[in-house]
C-alpha cells in the first residue's frame, strides 16, 4: 500500500512539474507576443504618433573587435571612421523589431574620455546622444528623407544642442568636463527665452581620441 502511495506521489509531482513548465512557457510566449505587438503599436510623443520601441526603454549591445580610424585635421579636430558588428546582449523576442535588411542613419554627438595605460593602450569610455536622421526599409532602395532633408534635420538637432549648451548654467567654477544633457523637449516647443548677450565659447581639447 505504501509503495502504491509513493508511486502516486511521484506521478503527481511529475504531472505538477509538467503543468508548471507549460505555464511558464505560456507566460514566456505571451510576453514575447505582447512585446512584438507593442513594438508595432502606435504611440504618441508631443502630439505626434510613432512606432517602434517605447520611449524610456533601453538596448544593451556587445561590440565585436572593430576598426577605428582617425585622421588629424587641425590641432584640435580629428576625422574618424568606425566599422564593427554589434550584437544584442540577450535575444530579441520572436517577431519583434524591424525586418532584416532595414537600415538606419544616425548622427552621434558624444564625449569620448580616454586615459593612457601604456605606449599602445588607452582606457576609453563614451557617453552622449544619437539622433535618427533617416531610415531605409528592408524592401526599399530609398531613404525616408532626401539628402537635403537629412542635412536640415542634422542642423536642427545641432541647434538644439547648442541652445542647451548656451543656456546651461555651470554648477561650479573650474575646469571640469562639460556634459551633454538629454533633451527634455525639442527647442521649438520651449517658451521663448529673453535674448542673452552673445558670448564666445572655447572648447578645450587635445591629445589622441
Amino acid at each position: 500500500m505504501k509503495a502504491t502511495n509513493d508511486k502516486n506521489d511521484k506521478g503527481n509531482g511529475k504531472a505538477s512539474g509538467n503543468v508548471e513548465r507549460r505555464s511558464h512557457a505560456a507566460r514566456k510566449d505571451s510576453a514575447a507576443s505582447h512585446t512584438s505587438v507593442s513594438y508595432d503599436d502606435f504611440k504618441e510623443y508631443e502630439g505626434k504618433k510613432y512606432t517602434g520601441m517605447k520611449i524610456g526603454r533601453s538596448h544593451k549591445w556587445h561590440y565585436d573587435q572593430g576598426e577605428w580610424k582617425e585622421t588629424k585635421v587641425t590641432p584640435d579636430l580629428w576625422q574618424i571612421s568606425y566599422a564593427v558588428t554589434k550584437r544584442r546582449a540577450g535575444h530579441a523576442p520572436e517577431g519583434s523589431g524591424v525586418p532584416v535588411g532595414t537600415a538606419y542613419h544616425w548622427y552621434i554627438l558624444a564625449h569620448q574620455n580616454v586615459r593612457k595605460l601604456n605606449a599602445n593602450d588607452y582606457a576609453t569610455s563614451m557617453a552622449g546622444m544619437k539622433f535618427k536622421v533617416a531610415h531605409k526599409r528592408a524592401n526599399s532602395d530609398k531613404w525616408s528623407a532626401t539628402s537635403e532633408t537629412q542635412r536640415r534635420r542634422m542642423i536642427t538637432f545641432l541647434r538644439e544642442v547648442l541652445s542647451d549648451l548656451e543656456h546651461e548654467q555651470p554648477k561650479a567654477k573650474g575646469r571640469g568636463v562639460v556634459r551633454l544633457r538629454a533633451f527634455r523637449q525639442p527647442a521649438r516647443t520651449r517658451a521663448r527665452r529673453q535674448p542673452q548677450p552673445s558670448t564666445r565659447h572655447r572648447a578645450a581639447g587635445g591629445g589622441r581620441g
